[in-house]
């Protein structure tokens, strides 16, 4: 560590300015690690801390700096060797401005450059692993291996953690698992108001009477909505409304389309392009839906169905198979089996309601206890201290991992 960076420590330490961290990621549109980006920012500004976030920006730029956090926009979604190469110095010259005592680097093109000036400048650097990352060649795993150095490695599941340990070569010292929390401040069923769920309805045109199935995810292939067309075409029925909630352009959403089309199933679909209010969209659905043909690092939308009592079906394998509790709390399939899914699915939709209302309950009890947006951002800050403050931070519950 440089003498300037364990000078700024070592005040952090001493009391005499509040600790900084800098979030970098590539962009603040939606998605988990954006979601997760925010949370944790809110919780180091509550919490005293100084909060620094650099992106390229997006529409949840507000709600970093409603929080009271700081945001500066950097090409930082570039995989551009040059631009990189560039970031580098513009990410130095921020740690220094803003006096950042860690560095905490959410996806991968970003924490290249992020590593480079945590090590110009002696700044603590911390990873999260939001995937596991496809490992196909040695130039990916090349690209991904990033990732492992932090000197702490966050996983946002055991399943990411142990690709991060088998593949990346994590040490299990290093290794945290922090999984993702749902806010349920924003995801209670008791706070969504019929007026909100009756305002959406009217808005997406679904006719009384039908039963709603909801896949809620981007429009790209290995998200299943593709499945999902084949299983609904195996239901036979024309009495549901499929909707396909998540923004997609190009190639594969004009054939998704054309294939709904030809499989005659028009009148069963429908694109939500924009949605602002997913509490009350979950509240719409009769059964929510996640398909994904390869795994997911955590689940975020299986997460807040959950949270909302919502039946939901999911493929199993990932992180899904952590959160959902096949038989208890909804149902898990095998990736890619329209049989199978259209089972469940019909399943789901057959509940009488006596049957729903006790799903609801065992899902939402079991979100309560173990899936929380504060146990999530108390464990992250958790970790920032046990680097800047070793000894005085209470022991992190979440690591470190056992080999």
């Amino acid at each position: 560590m440089t003498m300037k960076a364990e000078t700024s420590t070592a005040a952090a330490a001493a009391g005499t300015r509040p600790p900084a961290v800098l979030q970098i990621l590539p962009r603040l549109v939606t998605g988990g690690v954006e979601r997760g980006t925010v949370e944790v920012a809110t919780a180091l500004v509550a919490s005293g801390w100084k909060s620094v976030v650099a992106s390229e920006g997006g529409p949840m730029v507000r709600e970093i700096e409603r929080a009271g956090a700081r945001h500066v926009e950097l090409p930082l979604a570039s995989k551009n060797p040059f631009t990189m190469r560039r970031n580098v110095a513009r990410l130095a010259q921020l740690i220094r401005r803003e006096r950042v005592d860690i560095l905490h680097a959410r996806s991968r093109a970003p924490a290249w450059s992020g590593l480079a000036a945590a090590r110009r400048t002696g700044c603590h650097f911390v990873t999260t692993f939001h995937n596991a990352y496809g490992d196909d060649n040695w130039i990916k795993r090349r690209y991904n291996a990033v990732m492992a150095q932090g000197e702490r490695v966050i996983a946002i599941s055991r399943f990411v953690a142990e690709r991060a340990m088998t593949v990346y070569g994590v040490s299990a010292e290093r290794l945290r698992i922090i999984e993702r929390g749902v806010d349920f401040g924003r995801f209670d069923p008791e706070r969504v108001s019929a007026e909100r769920v009756i305002r959406l309805a009217r808005e997406w045109q679904l006719p009384d009477g039908v039963q709603v199935v909801m896949l809620p995810g981007r429009l790209t292939r290995w998200k299943g909505q593709l499945v999902l067309v084949d299983a609904v075409a195996r239901l036979e029925r024309r009495d549901l409304r499929c909707l396909l909630v998540g923004t997609g352009e190009g190639r594969y959403r004009h054939q998704l389309i054309e294939t709904i089309a030809r499989r005659g199933l028009g009148g069963l679909f429908r694109i939500i392009e924009d949605c602002r209010d997913m509490a009350a969209a979950y509240m719409l659905a009769d059964v929510v839906v996640s398909a994904s043909t390869r795994p997911e690092g955590f689940g975020r939308i299986i997460a807040e169905a959950l949270a909302m009592g919502r039946p939901v079906v999911a493929t199993d394998h990932g992180g899904a198979r952590e959160i959902l509790r096949g038989g208890e709390t909804g149902w898990l399939v095998p990736p890619g089996d329209p049989d199978a899914l259209a089972r469940a699915i019909a399943g789901a939709l057959a509940l009488s309601p006596a049957e729903r209302m006790n799903l609801a309950q065992h899902a939402i009890a079991h979100m309560r206890a173990h899936f929380t947006t504060q146990a999530m951002t108390d464990r992250t800050l958790a970790v920032y201290a046990e680097i800047l403050f070793p000894g005085a931070a209470e022991a992190d519950p979440s690591g470190p991992v056992a080999a």
